[in-house]
């Protein structure tokens, strides 16, 4: 009777992942303009938040990798490549329609390699230039784009 008990459970936790995933990219989703504002009624970009909804969502595949069910691992890699691509067509659009700040960060590509001088720049973050801290924000985002 355990093992009943343990499947049931089982799937009840795979759904709750499914669930996890769609929410977080739903948000996403809301975020690239692909979903309308249920205040406003309208689609609206925002690619720092995205981007940070897809970021997570990576964050979770690496970090569960070798855990999830073959089922669950699908629906992330499928969720997560296809809101990548979707940053990347918004992310061009965005220079064509000047409505965000943030498309220039999307521009220039992080590179793993990147990552331990932000640990680094750490230090440098109370500069009382916004300037410097904008800059330094933009040397180590991840960017799906070219």
């Amino acid at each position: 009777m355990a093992e009943v008990q343990k499947t049931t459970l089982s799937g009840e936790l795979t759904q709750r992942f499914i669930e996890f995933v769609v929410m977080h990219a739903q948000n996403a989703a809301l975020f690239l303009g692909q979903i309308p504002n249920p205040k406003t009624g309208q689609g609206e970009v925002n690619l720092d938040l995205a981007r940070m909804f897809i970021d997570q969502l990576a964050m979770i595949q690496e970090k569960t990798r070798g855990n999830l069910t073959s089922e669950e691992a699908k629906v992330l890699s499928n969720a997560l490549s296809n809101l990548q691509m979707a940053y990347v067509e918004v992310a061009r659009e965005q220079p064509k329609n000047a409505a965000q700040p943030e498309t220039p960060e999307a521009a220039p590509s992080a590179s793993p390699t990147e990552h331990p001088p932000a640990a680094q720049s750490e230090p440098s973050a109370p500069a009382s230039s916004t300037e410097s801290e904008t800059e330094s924000r933009k040397k180590f985002t991840k960017s799906y784009g070219p």
